[in-house]
């Protein structure tokens, strides 16, 4: 039987069918029925996204490589679930995500070799000092504690990167004030200062004994990291001299630091 010309079985330039033909160019998955890609391939983009980072992201950041349409919190909190019970967790910190070893775990992490440099029992005084009373002047720390405070405190403070400059209190001398830097919240798991230990956890932990004065409160601090009305930004090229200032006459305390 003759076939009529131009019968698509007789040309060799005839189309074939394809089998990937309905997969975008970019590797991208199909979308779901409500227009966005599906959750499941949501979840293990931002699981590789997020297993990748060498630094937590924010959920910007992450949004702007998801495709459109992407249900980038629902696939968050399936992530957090999914490795709740996991060797690591999926936690918030600083405003951002990442993942960490489950807390009960970290002592297969520890290397006795590398340990970390203990802070000092004034350190950890001035740390908590600046965490709950920022922005502070070293003068306020110093008024908190109840002793002088050595230049050898901040700077181990400063160089751990838990504390920075914020700015200059707005009073005769303009002393600097400080405050606790996104390093800090990281360190310690936490997702903002809210999250500091309030007066009930601090009594629980054993940290506040004996009998605690009438009134007494523990400060709630501050997440927004711009100046307050009573702070003047530290001028360009100022913070290298600040850094490198010789308080070498400032009394010191016998801190071990």
């Amino acid at each position: 039987m003759n076939r009529p010309d131009g019968d698509p079985q007789d040309r060799d330039d005839a189309p074939s069918a394809d089998p990937d033909a309905s997969t975008a160019a970019d590797g991208a998955p199909d979308p779901a029925p409500g227009g966005g890609p599906e959750r499941a391939d949501v979840r293990r983009m931002v699981e590789a996204l997020l297993f990748a980072a060498a630094e937590p992201l924010d959920e910007r950041t992450l949004a702007e490589r998801l495709p459109a349409g992407a249900d980038l919190r629902g696939a968050l909190r399936d992530l957090e679930a999914d490795y709740r019970a996991r060797g690591v967790n999926l936690l918030r910190v600083a405003g951002k995500w990442m993942f960490r070893t489950a807390s009960d775990l970290a002592w297969l992490m520890a290397r006795e070799a590398h340990e970390t440099r203990r802070l000092s029992r004034p350190a950890l005084e001035t740390l908590a000092a600046i965490a709950y009373h920022q922005p502070v002047t070293r003068a306020e720390v110093e008024a908190i504690r109840g002793v002088g405070l050595s230049k050898g405190t901040l700077d181990v403070l400063l160089e751990t990167g838990w504390v920075r400059m914020r700015g200059r209190r707005r009073t005769p001398g303009r002393p600097v004030t400080y405050g606790t830097s996104e390093a800090f919240l990281i360190h310690f798991g936490l997702d903002s200062l809210r999250d500091l230990p309030g007066l009930e956890e601090l009594k629980g932990a054993g940290l506040l004994e004996g009998r605690i004065p009438p009134g007494f409160h523990v400060p709630m601090p501050t997440d927004d990291p711009a100046l307050t009305p009573d702070e003047d930004p530290i001028e360009p090229g100022e913070l290298a001299d600040l850094l490198t200032a010789d308080e070498a006459d400032e009394p010191e305390e016998a801190d071990g630091t």
